[in-house]
Parts: C-alpha cells; sequence; structure tokens
C-alpha cells in the first residue's frame, strides 16, 4: 500500500480493511496515521519508531454499540477485552467514548458488539435592531414575553449578568464541573442574552427576543470555545433527562464543526434527533462559511432541526434595507438537502458582555458600555430564534416542535434574489407565526 508517497505494509493495516464499515472516514485516516513510514528515517528504525507512535499516540473516539447489546454489560465487557478507558457514557445514541492507541482500537473494533466507531471530533463556537426586525415588539405588546419557558444554551456557559437575575435555574459544566454559573468565554453569556436579556442595564434598549424566558447554561465549551463531540452528545442527554425538572422546551446550540459524513451516520445529529423526538425544539446555527455554497455545518445539516442563518439589517428596521449576512453559510447539506431553513438578524448584535472573559479581552473594542458587547456570526442569528420559539410555546403550549418548525417556516419573508439554500424560507416573522395558532 502506497501512503504519503511511501509504502506501507499490506499486513499492518489489515485489520483496519477488515473492518472499514465500522470506521468514519476521519478515524480511518487517523488510524492510517499510526502506520505511516517517517519521512527521512533509514528502513531499519522504521518499525521501533512506528511501535512507539502506535503506543503512545492516543485518538479521541465514539464507540456505538449495537442495539441489541445492553449498555451497560457492554460497555463493561468491551472496556474489558480491550483495555480502554471510558471517558464518557453516551446512552442517548446507545455509546460511549475513550482514547485509544493503535492495539486498543484494533480490538476494540473487531468485537462483534460495536457497530460505529467515530473520531470524537471538535466542535466550536461559530463567532439594538435584531428584534424589530423579527417583529418581537409586536408580541411583547401582546403580554408574551418567554416568561416560564425553559432555554437551555449548549455553549460556553452563562455569566450571571444583571439583565438575567433570577432566570438562570440551571447549570451543568461539562468542563470544569463547577456548580455556579460562570462563562470563561463569553460566547455563551452573549448568546443567553440574545435570547433572554430584559435590559435592566441599558433601559430596555438591549433586549433578547424572549425577554422573561428562564436559562439552563451546559457547558460543553472551553475559555477558547472549543470542545468534542462527545461533551456536546453528553449535553443533549442532559437536557432531555433534566427536561421536565427544569422545563426545558428549546435548546440552542450556536456551535458546529464542518460537515464530513451523511446526518444519518452523524452522532451529534443523532442525539439531536433524539431531543427533537422528546418534545424539544432545536434551534442550531448553520454556520459562518459563506457564501460558499454546501457550507452548511453539522449538526445544522439535520433535516429535523431547525438551521438558522444570518441577515445584515444595516441597522435599519426597513426590510427593504436587509440582505444576508455575506458569512452565512449556504446550502445544500453534505446530503443535498435545502438549508438554511429560517434566517434572522446577525450582525453587528449587542447582547451581554461577560468580563474578564476571552471575547472580553480579545474584542475590547466591541464592548458597549460596561454590561454589553457586539458581535457578528450564525451564533447570534440562532438564539434571536430560539427566543422566537419561546414567545410560540408561551403563546401556545400544546406545540410540538414539528408545529413550531412548520409555522416559522411558512410565515418567513423572502429575501429577493436569493435561492431557497441561501435563505431557507427567509427572515422569520414571529407575528405572523403566532397568528396561524389564534
Amino acid at each position: 500500500m502506497v501512503y504519503g508517497g511511501n509504502i506501507m505494509i499490506f499486513q499492518e493495516v489489515s485489520w483496519i480493511r477488515s473492518n472499514v464499515d465500522k470506521f468514519c472516514p476521519s478515524l480511518k485516516k487517523q488510524a492510517l496515521e499510526w502506520y505511516r513510514p517517517f519521512r527521512r528515517v533509514p528502513c531499519f528504525l522504521q518499525k521501533g519508531l512506528k511501535s512507539i507512535r502506535q503506543h503512545f499516540k492516543k485518538v479521541p473516539i465514539i464507540v456505538k454499540i449495537k442495539p441489541e447489546v445492553e449498555l451497560t454489560s457492554g460497555i463493561s465487557a468491551l472496556s474489558k477485552v480491550s483495555g480502554c478507558k471510558i471517558s464518557r457514557e453516551l446512552p442517548i445514541i446507545n455509546s460511549f467514548s475513550s482514547k485509544v492507541n493503535a492495539k486498543t482500537l484494533e480490538k476494540l473494533i473487531s468485537e462483534e458488539a460495536v457497530e460505529r466507531v467515530w473520531l470524537d471530533g471538535t466542535v466550536k463556537a461559530i463567532l439594538d435592531y435584531a428584534e424589530p426586525a423579527v417583529k418581537a415588539p409586536a408580541i411583547w405588546n401582546t403580554g408574551i414575553t418567554g416568561k416560564g419557558i425553559g432555554v437551555a444554551v449548549i455553549d460556553t456557559g452563562i455569566y450571571p449578568h444583571p439583565d438575567l437575575e433570577g432566570r438562570i435555574i440551571g447549570f451543568k459544566d461539562f468542563v470544569g464541573t463547577k456548580t455556579a454559573p460562570y462563562d470563561d468565554n463569553g460566547h455563551g453569556t452573549h448568546v443567553a442574552g440574545d435570547i433572554a436579556s430584559n435590559g435592566s442595564q441599558s433601559n430596555s434598549l438591549y433586549k433578547g427576543t424572549a425577554p422573561e424566558a428562564n436559562l439552563i447554561g451546559v457547558k460543553v465549551l472551553n475559555s477558547i470555545g472549543s470542545g468534542t463531540f462527545s461533551a456536546v452528545i453528553q449535553g443533549i442527554q442532559w437536557c432531555i433527562e433534566n427536561k421536565e425538572r427544569l422545563g426545558i422546551q428549546v435548546i440552542n446550540m450556536s456551535l458546529g464543526s464542518t460537515a464530513t459524513q451523511s446526518y444519518k451516520d452523524d452522532p451529534v445529529c443523532m442525539a439531536v434527533e433524539k431531543a427533537w423526538n422528546s418534545g424539544i425544539v432545536v434551534c442550531i446555527a448553520a454556520g459562518n462559511e459563506g457564501p460558499q455554497n454546501n457550507t452548511i455545518a453539522s449538526p445544522g445539516i439535520d433535516p429535523y432541526v431547525i438551521t438558522v442563518g444570518a441577515i445584515d439589517d444595516k441597522n435599519s428596521t426597513n426590510f427593504a434595507d436587509f440582505s444576508i449576512a455575506s458569512f452565512s453559510s449556504r446550502g445544500p447539506t453534505i446530503d443535498n438537502i435545502v438549508k438554511p431553513d429560517l434566517l434572522c438578524p446577525g450582525t453587528n448584535i449587542i447582547s451581554l458582555r461577560s468580563p474578564n472573559s476571552t471575547i472580553d479581552k480579545q474584542y475590547k473594542n466591541a464592548r458597549v458600555g460596561s454590561h454589553y458587547i457586539s458581535l457578528s456570526g450564525t451564533s447570534m442569528a440562532t438564539p434571536v430564534c430560539s427566543g422566537l420559539v419561546a414567545l410560540m410555546l408561551e403563546a401556545k403550549n400544546t406545540l410540538v416542535p414539528d408545529d413550531v418548525k412548520k409555522a416559522l417556516m411558512n410565515k418567513g419573508r423572502l429575501l429577493p434574489g436569493l435561492t431557497n439554500n441561501d435563505q431557507g424560507s427567509g427572515l422569520a416573522d414571529i407575528e405572523e407565526s403566532i397568528k396561524i395558532f389564534k
């Protein structure tokens, strides 16, 4: 076998070839790296150096167990036979995560109980006129503000900002295991404000679309806005498990990774579908890789969820002035599905600041007064949409996720000159969407 311009011994990688149907493409590539010859190294040293690499270089993985195998006993048996240590149990997709070297992965993937193994890849946070653009004030004037609706923010955490006082009703930290709400990156706090800031520190100038909604912070991303697939899946799993206790009806995910496989074989997509089918509306950022086509990020590629792109409102409330944000990712998805589903404002959005966080230090010029900061991205557009969902659920508490998505898409306002894979159903219009249920 030729690899990287050098000969790779066929027998060394035969176990990869014989189990190729269990490998996701990115893990297969990583596994082959263990056996790649070293350049400019004499042949007689190759075997020893490769052996060292195969032993000491570990890769993070997610292992899916076949549905007929009981998860707990299956994990225990696989751990014993392969010698792998369990990092996270992920029953939501009948899986667990671990870190393995070459020999451990070879033992693990050859087991009959193993259905699929993925690389536990990396997800990242996807970096005053927003509410009028989607007509939220018209709904506030009827007394609907998202009160009592729980929105889970799966992100970098939430700083206990004065504009959220008394409404961060739950917090789970899968990064630092702290119990009190915090945000060392700042992204999640801005997102939380886009949803539910009441504007108390700005004379109501900078309010979220659902200014009385409850928030549940689920920290899965670290101080630099990065995390693993398995942490995100565990966060989704926790939301489902705590849905009734905390009243979680919406999940916001302003995060993603490059889509490399079909949503049908994507572990994070599998998890968001579980949340959707449990009755939780899931809003996910389309990504910031526009204006190129085929750039929708995972898990926004999933057809069930509401995938949100961004408009540039040009600091105007006039629809005729609006255009799609140049950075907003376009479809179709890797499965040739039309995405995004909707657009919301996502350019120069002023929301909550988390003092001394990574973003706060990096973007000092973006600060607005002492309590706020201006950011752009589909990360900001997505929570605007999550807030609208909270308004709809307060207006009619019997709605299921499919009802919500259908109503929002049926009443979107199409921007001229754009394709469906640019804008989906257009700019969300909460005033018209809620009328469907009156």
